[in-house]
C-alpha cells in the first residue's frame, strides 16, 4: 500500500481514493481514522465499503459497532463516545480487532492509542474546506 498525503477535491477524487484503498486492504487490516468532527472519517468508509457492495452503511457514533456484509466482511467501531479503555472490553473491542477475517474501521482511533494493534493502517483526514481535503495514509508494520 502506498503512504503518502493525497489531496481529494470533491467526491469523485474521494470515489478515486477510497476505490484505491478497497482494493489495497485485505481480510484482517486494521484502520485507524483519526480526523476532527466533520473531516469525512465515515463518508470515506461509506466509499470503501460501495467498493464491497455494502451500501448501507451508517455512522457507529451511537452504536459503537457496525458490522457490514458484502464482497468483505467489515467492521467498523467508534471511540468517540467511549470514556475509557476498560469500556471497549465491554464492546468485545479485542474479539473485532482480532478477527482475520473483516477488515476494521475504527474512528477516532486516536483517543485510546494503547489499544490500537501494532500492525496497522492509520488515515488522517485533515478538513481544508467543504470539498477539499487532504488525507494522510501511514503503514505500521
Amino acid at each position: 500500500m502506498k503512504e503518502g498525503m493525497f489531496e481529494i477535491n470533491g467526491l469523485d477524487e474521494l470515489k478515486v481514493f477510497a476505490e484505491w484503498l478497497a482494493e489495497s486492504l485485505r481480510n484482517g487490516d486494521f484502520v485507524a481514522l483519526v480526523g476532527n468532527l466533520g473531516a469525512g472519517k465515515t463518508a470515506l468508509v461509506k466509499a470503501v465499503c460501495l467498493n464491497y457492495g455494502i451500501v448501507e452503511v451508517n455512522s457507529p457514533s451511537f452504536a459503537i459497532v457496525n458490522e457490514y456484509y458484502g464482497e468483505r466482511l467489515i467492521y467498523h467501531l467508534d471511540f468517540y463516545r467511549i470514556k475509557n479503555a476498560e469500556e471497549l472490553v465491554n464492546i468485545g473491542y479485542y474479539e473485532y480487532v482480532n478477527s482475520a477475517e473483516a477488515i476494521k474501521f475504527v474512528e477516532w482511533a486516536d483517543m485510546f492509542p494503547n489499544v490500537l494493534p501494532p500492525k496497522r493502517i492509520e488515515i488522517k483526514i485533515e478538513y481544508i474546506k467543504e470539498t477539499k481535503r487532504k488525507i494522510f495514509v501511514k503503514r505500521y508494520e
